[in-house]
């Protein structure tokens, strides 16, 4: 079952993006690949709960179960062993990809205080996209009352675009709303 991004994208960005960049063929069109979201907790050094309930809300943000990181190398400052848990990330393809970034788009970036939209420089020149989000109460799904601490996370969106003008089209064409410069 397609999603309602799913089926704009087939509709209506493809046809508008072959226009623009004058594509030859409708599978050079740019596509989004994976959205991956990642959350790191330092302060499950100190204590290991605090991972779990990272865990968690991360669980209840994507609707799958994420996969916890491990530190590569050892740090004395930060009291880090090596092969310790450090963080949770999750890796999202397919519908839940599309329903995720239709949520994001539509209600948790409206919630942000203070939002003006999202930079426009956060392309990494590869046509992949880095969001930043500060609190992870932005989302509907997290329950206000059970949060002890506020966490941020950081969203990847990966595309096939070649450039970051081609990635900044099709995001603008999903919505994505970025900040007028």
């Amino acid at each position: 079952m397609a999603t309602r991004l799913q089926e704009e994208y087939k509709n209506k960005i493809v046809g508008s993006l072959v226009k623009k960049f004058n594509y030859s063929s409708v599978m050079q069109t740019p596509k989004i690949d994976k959205i991956v979201l990642n959350m790191g907790v330092g302060d499950a050094v100190s204590n290991a709960k605090n991972l779990d309930e990272a865990v968690s809300e991360l669980t209840q943000i994507s609707g799958q179960k994420p996969l916890i990181t491990h530190a590569k190398k050892s740090i004395a400052g930060f009291r880090l062993r090596e092969g310790m848990a450090i963080g949770a990330k999750v890796t999202l393809r397919g519908s839940r990809m599309y329903e995720f970034l239709d949520k994001l788009i539509n209600v948790s970036l409206p919630r942000v205080r203070d939002f003006h939209g999202v930079s426009n420089k956060s392309f990494d020149g590869r046509g992949n996209y880095t969001l930043g989000v500060r609190e992870q109460l932005i989302f509907p799904e997290i329950n206000y009352d059970n949060v002890n601490r506020v966490r941020g996370l950081d969203v990847v969106i990966v595309t096939t675009a070649d450039t970051d003008e081609e990635s900044h089209e099709l995001l603008s064409d999903f919505g994505m709303p970025f900040a007028r410069n």
